[in-house]
């Protein structure tokens, strides 16, 4: 049995990681800000973003999103991700809670800051292909692939899957903070969602950033040897819930039992990070 000072010290652990060295004073501001919300505690997408399958499913966005040549060269060229892939992931987990769970007035900041540097992230591929963060497009399919990965991974692995209508209901309250940030047409059914990525298969490859990508996160990441066996019960559950067509392309297979070792991983952090010690700033329910 872990004793409760090891797991608050393994809950600290893993909110640094993923929130970065700002992230007390993130929460304070998302979680003890009064004033009006998008979105309310019952909703679906306060469910799905609470959820510890949030772990597994920005893996499998991640891996996703990379197959989209233009979005990874932007990545790879302007985002400095492979020197210090945790402040990515800080800055990404920061804006999904800023825009789920915070004041209309600071998800809307949070929207304008990555608007504004979207503005500056543009540039030509090796094969003369130009892209810019803020083409629609590419906004699209990164919405699509996070959010699809969410969804599948609550679906697969978390407390309280969702129905039909709740998961209609999620696509469509994600889309909110999306076309703010200048996605066009996002989904507001689970089957616009599919049919979208569905769309965009023929303009997927795997492009040679898009395999550093995919190394650094199954292979390399950047954690002490004590974590990596539990990181790679996420990587390993991530993977299993890609579509088989993604699998090939990165060169990838789902292993036996991943999806048990998913379930499984997912209670465990969840577990963790529930510790009634370290709520959440202001008392605010955690799933």
């Amino acid at each position: 049995m872990i004793s409760a000072p090891v797991r608050r010290s393994l809950a600290g652990s893993l909110r640094h990681k993923i929130a970065g060295p700002d992230g007390q004073q993130a929460a304070e501001r998302i979680w003890q800000t009064e004033g009006e919300r998008w979105f309310a505690p019952g909703d679906p997408i306060w469910r799905v973003h609470s959820d510890a399958s949030m772990f597994t499913g920005g893996v499998r966005a991640l891996l996703l999103q990379s197959l989209h040549p233009l979005a990874m060269y932007g990545v790879a060229e302007h985002s400095g991700y492979q020197d210090d892939p945790w402040a990515r992931v800080a800055s990404t987990s920061t804006y999904i809670a800023a825009t789920t769970f915070a004041t209309i007035e600071h998800a809307e900041a949070a929207i304008a800051k990555v608007r504004s540097i979207h503005r500056y992230v543009r540039g030509t591929t090796p094969d003369g292909l130009a892209y810019s963060a803020d083409d629609p497009r590419l906004l699209l399919w990164v919405h699509v692939a996070e959010i699809d990965s969410f969804l599948t991974t609550q679906q697969a692995f978390g407390r309280r899957p969702l129905s039909a209508d709740e998961a209609d209901t999620y696509v469509a309250q994600a889309a909110i903070p999306a076309t703010r940030l200048g996605v066009e047409d996002a989904p507001r059914t689970v089957a616009k969602l599919r049919a979208t990525i569905e769309a965009f298969r023929p303009e997927l490859e795997v492009t040679p950033p898009a395999l550093d990508a995919a190394r650094l996160v199954l292979h390399a990441p950047p954690l002490s040897r004590w974590a990596r066996p539990a990181y790679g019960c996420i990587t390993t559950a991530a993977v299993a819930t890609l579509p088989a067509w993604a699998r090939d392309m990165i060169g990838v297979r789902a292993r036996p039992f991943a999806m048990p070792i998913g379930r499984a991983t997912t209670a465990a952090v969840a577990w963790v990070m529930t510790e009634p010690a370290v709520r959440r700033p202001g008392g605010a329910p955690s799933d």
